[in-house]
């Protein structure tokens, strides 16, 4: 499998973490497709972080309330899965009232992530997502009796401020992102927080 790094510095004078974000492509999905702080570490004025991945898939979920920008998306379950062969899984709740994903499999549409939510899940008390590389990507309010259809389109955009990983971010509001793009034998990329605070891409 393909590995993919960026190492990000910081030659600013801001204190803060690097972030790591992926945006939504447009879906079928009912309900609002948030994008999580996928990877997230602090970078003191002077120094660097290196962030690494593939792109191996998983299914979470995470006892989040109300899901809205602002809280913090902590898978409480992750499950392998893959866009070609374990592409469906159910959020239930077993006998003693737990909430949990039964065994992922290959009945679902073939290049996309399902996630069907049964009758017994809880409204507004979990959120159902994907995540890549053992950290969740996005996330929806999970809702009894629906299904959300996640299809996977790796895109990657770095941010500088207060994060932390699994941040459920209001995209609207990250103005100053910079997407990193990769292609062909290109898979490292640098990204640098300059003195004027600004994030460029080499």
């Amino acid at each position: 499998m393909t590995k993919y790094s960026l190492t990000c510095m910081n030659n600013s004078q801001l204190s803060g973490s690097f972030a790591v974000f992926q945006k939504a492509p447009p879906s079928t999905i009912p309900g609002n497709v948030f994008s999580l702080a996928w990877f997230a570490r602090p970078t003191a004025p002077g120094s660097q972080v290196t962030f690494s991945w593939g792109l191996d898939y998983s299914f979470v979920w995470s006892e989040t309330g109300l899901l809205q920008p602002g809280i913090n998306f902590a898978a409480s379950q992750a499950v392998a899965a893959d866009p070609d062969r374990l592409n469906l899984v159910q959020l239930t709740k077993d006998k003693y009232g737990a909430t949990t994903f039964g065994h992922a499999n290959g009945n679902g549409a073939l290049g996309s992530l399902t996630i069907q939510q049964l009758s017994n899940v809880a409204p507004n008390k979990t959120s159902v997502g994907i995540g890549m590389s053992g950290s969740g990507t996005f996330a929806v309010q999970a809702a009894p009796n629906m299904t959300a259809v996640f299809t996977p389109h790796p895109n990657y955009w770095v941010v500088f401020g207060n994060y932390e990983t699994g941040d459920v971010m209001d995209i609207q509001d990250v103005t100053e992102a910079v997407e990193v793009t990769y292609g062909g034998a290109l898979t490292s990329r640098t990204a640098n927080l300059s003195i004027e605070n600004l994030i460029a891409v080499s």
